[in-house]
């Protein structure tokens, strides 16, 4: 760091020797360090003028508190490459100058050539012209105008997630500003705060300019102008004359006098006008008014650009039906002065602008415009009511919302033709008495305000019929209020924490007909009184009583409340819909079934024992019934044909359905009979022909026999059906229009003839006893997924294999021997499965962290990342934020820090990604509670949004997590209320998202934040297994469920593929994700089994599990059995509906070639298994399974016909550990940065251990491991051991350089270690023709490594003899339970005794993956 340090000294001295400035000394506390051009002569500017030009004393000496230029560097944004570090960036004097004082920090300053969007993260711009980059040096307590004043500018501007651009006032603080911004984030630390401040990439968040962004397409859209040859008139009488010509507005504008604005001005009116081509001439457009008297104007323009962006623009305007400017989102400051000439302005939109009052387009003058009828004036931040807008009396419409208002003018009441007013997101809490004489006004916005009552003014404005005062701190309402409000139709209450609605008589309410009060604090709710009410919202209250009339209710939503009975009198002959979802109902009231007009009706989560009588499922009117999740022990019988469509009667406990269920609702469509007891369903018809017209049928968790096959055949229009988990032994394949059966986990032996029909798309059949395949001669083109894995007898020829080469996914058993990593996944106390589903979606927007080492130690790393609607972000999300997480352990030890960090981190790291786009995320560390290695493990918890973690203790199921909703987190809905937020009906962010926490959409700051929730739970031996999953998970399948599931699979792939599948059979369409990852934490964190040797030949493999499409880091595909006679390859596609994860140990279903079967002790970090150099001793360790609480299972591959020429498809490599795919695509981001913080290695514990050596045995993979300070390659058969000393040499070499960093498409090499921006780094990767990532079929003679000349000898010793055994030393303190085996082979050779060293243990070499493609 020295020679760094005087390296940088010397050469800005060098510079400044150049140019000729003397070095000045230190800046100040209160000033700033401004860089500036090299050859540019810097004066002495600040508050003292009289000050010098510094001293040399010392970092922290100042002559005087003004601002001093001490250099400058030219930085250029270069891709990934501006992403420096503060130690490149500064000398040692300015280095030393910030860590004299948290309050001083450095402000990234950009130009204004450009437009103000940053490239994106790893694109090609870096070869376009990108605007100047000056650091500013300063302290919080300097202002704008000081900046200004030292670096000669008029002004500084702001932009918050690449969105508005701002100009700031003079005395705001732009330091102060970056560091409010980064701790209303979330960060605490404020060393912390200032080194993020100093990091470019935050530039994506907020962002600073010297001038004002140009943007080419705004300035379009708001004016055009120049000028060009014109003439008047359609007939030949005028000439062709050089005018200025200007288009803004509705108006064209043709100046008299050439380049001049001084004379008669020329206004032709466009809309409802034409702008047509001439063809007569070049690049010339006729623009004509429209109206009797109408004028036509013909312009030739010089360029076709000019032509065709005035055609564009004007073609908008000719095209409007009235005349409307709209300037929205233009950072605007005042309009154009040439907008006054457009006097036909009806709608001017000025909203997100920050628009001002003084200046000459300012808002003073808005009243110039003679016919405004509508002004939206919504989020400019005016701070107080514009009194101006009340002298445009014309108005009908005025839009102030959100715009921190705290008082109306009284001047409001000249706007006499006021129609609507939205006032929504102020900080109102009154209104003037004026507003009384608007008697126009029939609607009035005042949601989100601070109103603690029903406004009195509202009994004057008799045309308003609607009370929209939605989010204020209104804590009661008094019936009577509204009665005096006899205009008032439509209320909306909701989110006002109201505690009562009361009345102090008995006077009727007749006029409101709407009522919405959902999100508030009712514990009761009488509205009987109210007799014409037609809707009522009443959701997420505490209601334990609710009475309403039933005169004309018509809707009825009243779920998530603590509802024992609903009282309505009289019947409700119009209620259409009714929601009492989620209540205490332990009996329907008899009045449900005498409404004659009921369509919907959902009672799901109740307490219900029974449905009352048959009148309710025999009512002419009822279409959709839900009865889930109660106590049904029976469905009553249909007597006569009913219109019913969907029926859910899914988590009861039916025994049997009715038998005239399908032969009286011929209309049914939807059936979810799903977690029941049924042994058999009802027939379809009576007679062979059937008129069924199900297409949706639920089945799954069921006792259905054999019986029930057959009478599925009836349903000629079913189109999904779901049957998982029964005991059916056989499937008729009779319904034609079936495209998706779902049938694991049953006892099927003879496989359907399912093939032959021709819609089919998706068949799940794995988990059964099928034994062949009986294929038709041709398959359907519509086959996608066929899932057979875990039909343990089931064998494959040839010639089936190639009937499914169009398919996009084939998941098969593999029949694997027991590999290295087996011995590696005992070793630890944890494995994990995973499963993936898109559901009835076109992406999958889900994706899995999975780490079992993480960090070279006995820890381990899982998340998962839900982006709802986009796949952008969680991928993204996926391969950094391991990274991050390793990152940040270095920097402190406090879970609460570190993984606070790790989110906040990985927010700023998304980029331009992230301004609009977020996601939900949960990360699970898995570590010791102290430096101790010997210590107890501890699980700590991190997460924002609605992915959420159950850890199952003795049983039962203990949360982990937050969900950071707004409708489960009364907190964060109070906070977002209070930052004004504007929240829809829908309970939705500005409409966009549920979620007050998110990774992402930072452009919905500070309303939705990054910051997690963080909890650490210290696990003990009762800990059985670990839960996480996304929201649709967990809305389907509760906490217990959850782990009853788990614990009845025990086997953690096949446990989260059957969370998966039964959400989706419990009616889940959206994308769902599920980890599970099992524990097996002793007492002292002890995982050691004792040896065990059988002489008995195995058995039968496990029951098979579904497994991945690509296999788990431990999990080779190229380790095929040889006897199963099929050749492995991985399909570049993975599934559209569901993807699974095999990670650990897979047990061998082979018998070994000795009749001896060792089993491998399970050893733990405190007590390492004997072992030397890497290579486990005979008797210590061996193949097969070991028993736990979740058994291994075989894995499964993907065959896909996407074959290399050399036999050898690029996707037959190992992938990376921690590498999940996330259903779509395996992109190149993901491959290489799961791994990043593998691919550094710690420093050696000794000089010892750079002279230690290694052998081993020739690997066919020709794979590249690295141990500790070894790296050894196994390439074209032969094997290269190559010292630790000598890793520097190869890190020079261009032909192994790529294996210690990632080679560009360029041909450069970027080393780990300096790939800050992971994600930058990742898109600049080369990619496949289908853009998916591969490596190379065949290897690069350049991937070979080089033998240095020092180990020639020893290699050419090693090729020679076959002993691979060489003593050395070893790393003492690293324990045998974080390393690999040092080969995958199947069986591991036997080595003599005499090579063995003493008795005591040897510890295993840290070995990592190195793909020597990358």
């Amino acid at each position: 760091m020295a020679m760094e340090d005087e390296d940088n000294n010397a050469e800005v001295a060098a510079t400044n020797v150049r140019t000729g400035i003397k070095r000045g000394g230190d800046v100040g506390d209160n000033g700033a360090c401004i860089d500036r051009q090299p050859d540019t002569v810097v004066h002495q500017a600040g508050l003292n003028q009289t000050a010098g030009r510094g001293s040399r004393s010392g970092p922290g000496a100042h002559a005087a508190t003004g601002i001093r230029v001490l250099k400058q560097r030219n930085m250029k944004r270069n891709g990934s490459r501006s992403c420096v570090t503060r130690k490149t960036r500064f000398g040692s004097r300015e280095r030393d100058w910030l860590k004299g004082d948290t309050q001083r920090g450095c402000v990234c300053l950009y130009g204004g050539t450009v437009d103000p969007q940053p490239p994106a993260s790893g694109t090609q711009a870096s070869s376009t012209p990108q605007t100047d980059l000056q650091l500013v040096l300063c302290s919080t307590s300097t202002t704008v105008e000081e900046l200004c004043a030292q670096k000669k500018g008029h002004a500084l501007y702001v932009q918050l997630h690449g969105d508005l651009v701002r100009r700031l006032d003079p005395s705001e603080r732009p330091l102060q500003m970056v560091y409010d911004y980064l701790a209303s984030m979330g960060y605490a630390d404020p060393v912390r705060v200032q080194q993020e401040a100093a990091n470019s990439d935050l530039s994506c968040l907020i962002r600073f300019y010297s001038e004002r962004p140009v943007n080419a397409d705004q300035q379009e859209r708001t004016l055009l102008k120049g000028v060009f040859s014109v003439r008047k008139g359609k007939t030949q009488l005028h000439k062709w004359a050089e005018r200025q010509v200007i288009l803004c507005g509705t108006c064209l504008i043709v100046a008299s006098v050439k380049d001049s604005l001084t004379g008669k001005m020329h206004i032709l009116p466009l809309v409802g006008g034409k702008v047509e081509e001439v063809k007569r001439r070049q690049h010339c457009l006729m623009f004509s008014s429209a109206g009797s008297q109408a004028q036509t104007y013909f312009v030739n323009f010089d360029t076709l650009a000019d032509y065709q962006r005035w055609h564009r623009q004007a073609s908008k305007v000719v095209s409007q039906t009235v005349s409307l400017v709209d300037l929205s989102c233009y950072s605007l400051e005042a309009v154009p002065e040439y907008l006054f000439y457009s006097q036909d302005i009806t709608h001017l939109n000025l909203r997100h602008n920050f628009m001002s009052l003084q200046g000459p387009g300012g808002l003073l003058n808005l009243p110039r415009f003679s016919q405004l009828k509508s002004l939206n004036l919504s989020h400019n931040r005016l701070g107080v009511f514009p009194e101006c807008v009340c002298e445009i009396l014309t108005l009908t419409e005025l839009n102030l919302s959100c715009n921190s208002l705290h008082a109306i003018p009284l001047q409001i009441g000249n706007l006499q033709s006021l129609q609507t007013l939205s006032l929504d997101g102020n900080h109102l809490s009154s209104l003037p008495d004026e507003m009384g004489g608007l008697f126009q006004l029939n609607s009035l916005g005042l949601s989100f305000n601070s109103f603690s009552h029903v406004p009195a003014v509202l009994e004057r404005l008799s045309v308003v019929d609607k009370l929209a005062m939605a989010g204020n701190r209104v804590e009661s309402l008094d019936l009577c209020t509204l009665v005096r409000m006899s205009h008032l139709k439509n209320i909306d209450l909701r989110l006002n924490g109201l505690r009562w609605v009361k009345s102090e008589n008995l006077e009727v309410v007749s006029q409101v007909t709407q009522l919405d009060l959902r999100d508030n604090c009712l514990e009761s709710l009488d509205l009987g009184s109210v007799c014409n009410l037609e809707t009522l919202h009443c959701q997420r209250n505490q209601l334990g009583t609710l009475t309403l009339s039933g005169f004309t209710l018509r809707m009825l939503h009243a779920s998530s409340n603590r509802l024992t009975t609903v009282n309505i009198y009289p019947v409700p002959n119009q209620l259409t819909h009714m929601d009492l979802s989620q209540n205490l109902l332990e009996y329907l009231p008899d009045w449900v079934c005498d409404c004659r007009k009921i369509e919907m009706l959902d009672i799901t989560r109740n307490l219900l024992s029974e449905l009352p009588s048959s009148r309710l499922l025999n009512s002419l009117s009822l279409r959709k019934l839900l009865t889930g999740y109660n106590r049904l022990q029976r469905v009553p019988e249909l007597l006569d044909h009913v219109p019913l469509e969907a029926l859910d009667l899914q988590h009861n406990m039916l025994a049997e359905l009715p038998e005239s269920l399908f032969l009286k609702a011929l209309n049914l469509k939807y059936l979810n009979v799903s977690a029941n007891a049924l042994e058999s369903i009802p027939p379809s018809s009576q007679s062979e022909e059937s008129l069924s017209t199900l297409q949706e049928l639920y089945l799954t968790e069921n006792n259905l026999s054999e019986n029930c096959g057959a009478l599925l055949i009836g349903h000629q229009n079913l189109r999904i059906l779901h049957i998982a988990y029964n005991q059916l032994l056989s499937f008729p394949a009779s319904c034609k229009r079936l495209h998706t059966l779902i049938a694991h986990s049953n006892h099927i032996s003879v496989f359907p003839e399912i093939l032959n029909l021709p819609e089919i798309k998706l068949v799940d059949l794995s988990c059964n006893e099928l034994t062949e395949i009986q294929l038709p001669d041709s398959l359907p083109a519509t086959l996608q997924e066929l899932d057979l894995t875990g039909n343990s007898s089931l064998m494959l020829e040839h010639k089936t294999l190639n009937l499914f080469s169009h398919i996009t996914t084939l998941k098969l058993d593999q029949k694997s021997t027991t590999t290295a990593g087996d011995s590696l996944s005992a070793s630890t106390p944890w494995k994990h499965g995973y499963s993936e589903m898109s559901g009835q979606r076109n992406k999958l927007c889900v994706s899995v962290l999975a780490v079992d080492h993480f960090r070279d130690s006995v820890e381990a790393c899982y998340g998962i990342f839900d982006g709802d609607r986009n796949e952008e972000v969680p991928r993204l999300l996926q391969c950094t934020m391991g990274d991050v997480l390793c990152e940040e352990l270095q920097h402190s030890s406090v879970d609460s820090v570190y993984m606070c960090n790790t989110f906040l981190t990985s927010h700023r790291k998304l980029g331009m990604a992230g301004q609009k786009l977020g996601a939900s995320g949960l990360l699970c560390y898995i570590h010791h509670e102290t430096s101790d290695p010997g210590a107890s493990f501890s699980l700590t918890v991190a997460n924002v949004g609605t992915c959420q973690a159950v850890l199952c203790r003795n049983g039962q199921p203990v949360p982990l997590s937050k969900v950071y909703s707004l409708e489960n987190c009364t907190e964060e809905m109070e906070r977002v209320k209070v930052s004004k937020a504007i929240i829809t009906e829908d309970n939705k962010v500005s409409g966009v998202t549920c979620c007050s926490r998110l990774l992402g959409c930072s452009y919905l700051s500070p309303w939705v934040l990054p910051k997690p929730w963080v909890h650490t739970e210290p696990l003990c031996s009762q800990d059985e297994f670990l839960i996480l999953g996304n929201r649709a998970l967990f809305e389907r399948v509760s906490y217990q469920e959850a782990v009853c599931t788990v614990q009845a699979v025990r086997d953690p792939r096949a446990a989260a593929k059957k969370l998966c599948s039964l959400a989706q059979s419990y009616g889940c369409k959206d994308n769902i994700g599920a980890v599970v990852v099992s524990l097996h934490i002793g007492e002292d964190s002890c995982t050691c089994e004792p040896p065990v040797t059988t002489t008995e030949p195995r058995g039968p493999a496990p029951a098979p599990v579904p497994a991945s499409v690509i296999p788990g880091p431990s999990d080779p595909a190229t380790n095929l059995s040889s006897s199963s006679g099929i050749v492995t390859e991985f399909s570049s596609e993975t599934s559209a509906s569901e993807i699974g994860s095999e990670a650990g140990s897979t047990a061998s279903d082979e018998p070994p070639s000795s009749g001896t079967v060792t089993r491998p002790e399970r050893r733990c970090s405190l007590h390492p298994a004997t072992t030397l150099c890497g290579i486990m001793v005979p008797g210590s360790g061996g193949t097969g399974p070991h028993p736990g609480l979740f058994q291994q299972q075989p894995s499964s591959t993907t065959f896909s016909s996407n074959q290399s020429d050399n036999g050898l498809d690029s996707d037959d490599e190992a992938p990376l550990e921690g590498v999940i795919s996330n259903g779509s695509k395996l992109e190149v981001e993901v491959d290489i940065h799961c791994c990043a913080f593998q691919l550094r290695s710690g420093p050696h514990e000794s000089p010892k251990d750079l002279d230690f050596e290694k052998r081993g045995f020739d690997h066919p993979g020709g794979k590249m491991r690295r141990q500790n300070s070894v790296v050894v390659s196994a390439t074209n058969g032969c094997l290269l051991a190559v010292c630790g000393r000598e890793i520097a040499d190869l890190k020079k070499s261009p032909s192994t350089s790529s294996l210690f960093g990632k080679k560009l498409s360029n041909g450069s090499v970027v080393a780990p270690e300096d790939s800050h921006n992971l994600i930058e780094v990742a898109l600049e990767a080369p990619k496949k023709k289908s853009g998916y990532f591969t490596a190379p079929a065949q290897q690069d003679p350049e991937d070979q490594l080089i033998v240095p000349p020092s180990l020639e000898q020893e290699v050419r010793e090693q090729l020679r003899g076959q002993s691979p055994l060489v003593s050395g030393p070893s790393a003492p303190t690293t324990p045998s339970s974080l390393k690999d085996p040092v080969w995958d082979h199947p069986h591991p050779p036997a080595f003599p005794s005499s090579l063995v060293p003493g008795p005591g243990p040897t510890p295993i070499l840290q070995q990592e993956v190195y793909d020597t493609a990358l």
